[in-house]
């Protein structure tokens, strides 16, 4: 038996996970070309690389199809419900660093809180007859984020492309999507809301609550924590 790990299939997030578990003794590479997927794991028996985008990863994880996964914090909240029966966080990993937020236009000078896009939602539906809409992929997070604040008088629209856009296209009057350095959003004519960000995201090693932890699995784990550092 081996237990499988869920690592990103591509991009920054896959090279910055390969050296992570680089520098603490495990090598993970690829061994086939991109389309294929083939992978290994160096430094420690009993691990099997499994190569998949990170936002499949959740699932998997929840669905104990992967034993471990890494991916960024803010996909497991959004894909998953009661994401903390299904999946524990092993490690923060430092990087893959990016805020959820909620931004509004700049020309919008007398918004700038939770508070003001209340006020300023329930003056838009007296005024339009429909709910303001707020564009994001992120639906999950930031209706419970609203609720908590006691924002109502909203609409989430589902942005496939570019969530900063759907303000300039009319599709939407706000947004609320995950930035890092802002630079989109400033070249956007945006603002971002005061306050603490509705996440703050990075990339997180999360163990499977629903894997089959049996068998050699469970030595397999602990032997692996010891080899990254982490406690059992």
């Amino acid at each position: 038996m081996s237990i499988k790990l869920g690592v990103p299939s591509k991009g920054r997030l896959m090279e910055k996970t390969f050296d992570w578990f680089g520098a603490r003794g495990v090598t993970l590479s690829r061994t086939g070309s991109e389309r294929e997927y083939a992978a290994a794991v160096e430094g420690i028996e009993g691990v099997e690389l499994v190569l998949l985008s990170a936002g499949e990863i959740p699932r998997e994880l929840a669905a104990g199809r992967i034993h471990l996964g890494v991916t960024g914090s803010d996909l497991v909240r959004e894909k998953l419900g009661l994401w903390d029966e299904k999946v524990q966080e092993l490690a923060l990993m430092g990087f893959g660093h990016a805020d959820l937020i909620i931004a509004v236009p700049r020309a919008w000078v007398d918004v700038t809180t939770l508070d003001d896009l209340d006020a300023v939602a329930a003056a838009f539906r007296a005024r339009h007859g429909f709910r303001l809409r707020i564009a994001t992929k992120y639906h999950r997070l930031i209706r419970d984020h609203l609720r908590d604040h006691g924002v109502a008088d909203y609409q989430l629209v589902d942005s496939q492309g570019a969530t900063e856009g759907t303000i300039k296209n009319e599709t939407a009057e706000a947004i609320a999507d995950i930035t890092s350095t802002g630079e989109t959003l400033r070249a956007n004519h945006l603002k971002i809301l005061a306050g603490d960000p509705v996440h703050k995201s990075q990339a997180t090693l999360f163990k499977s609550r629903k894997a089959d932890w049996g068998g050699d699995n469970r030595a397999v784990l602990t032997t692996l924590q010891s080899r990254l550092g982490l406690d059992g």
